[in-house]
């Protein structure tokens, strides 16, 4: 009689204790769940950055290691974005043998340097002193010596498109701001690229489309 009074086993207090242990249960719960989600985010966030910073670090610019008898070139990614088509009128800056080609997506031997590394260019051999004209309509950007490519000439064109013509001769004949035609000369081959002497007198020919490499012969393929 006594414990029916009391409510029995199932009384308030059972109860109450019930109750406090399902909203334990309940916290802990959305705690674990709390939790497992921001380690999952924390875990997956530095994965992009991993990433973007692999894409950047993976270029590779110059390779110093020795040429070696059927050693095949080492491979770099392109970066050179698509160009439209264009009605411009182009033309070679120089008649002569192309000496070492364009090389942006591999790396090619540099004979003078003795290592491997991109080559942004052609070398274009040609008889020192030979006039070396605009490949396009342009104005002249800027001129000026490099330590490394000698004596250079920029023009920038319509389009987005801007060439450069180094390893020129003493004695330019365009200054910055001048206008010019294709064909227009604008200096003369020479021996000025000090890495590049080993090949001779030739003008080192690059073309950029939007501030982005791209293949000289792309370019002069726009006139055809």
């Amino acid at each position: 009689m006594s414990n029916n009074k009391k409510g029995g086993i199932f009384g308030k207090g059972y109860y109450i204790a019930l109750i406090l242990c399902a909203a334990a249960i309940g916290i802990s719960g959305y705690m674990y769940y709390r939790n497992a989600n921001k380690t999952q985010t924390q875990l997956q966030e530095p994965v992009a950055d991993v990433a973007a910073t692999a894409a950047q670090e993976d270029v590779i610019v110059v390779v110093t290691q020795p040429a070696k008898p059927g050693e095949e070139a080492p491979t770099v990614p392109s970066t050179t974005p698509t160009q439209p088509k264009s009605a411009m009128k182009t033309c070679a800056p120089v008649e002569g043998q192309t000496i070492s080609a364009y090389a942006m997506d591999c790396l090619s031997y540099n004979e003078t340097t003795r290592d491997w590394r991109v080559h942004n260019g052609v070398d274009i051999g040609a008889e020192e002193g030979a006039e070396v004209c605009a490949a396009a309509d342009g104005t002249v950007y800027t001129t000026f010596t490099d330590d490394s490519m000698g004596n250079t000439v920029v023009i920038r064109h319509e389009g987005g498109y801007t060439t450069m013509y180094s390893s020129l001769a003493e004695g330019l004949k365009v200054s910055a701001g001048d206008t010019v035609k294709m064909g227009q000369a604008i200096g003369c081959v020479g021996s000025t690229a000090l890495i590049e002497t080993a090949i001779g007198p030739h003008v080192h020919f690059s073309v950029t489309y939007r501030d982005e490499q791209m293949d000289p012969a792309e370019f002069l393929a726009l006139g055809q």
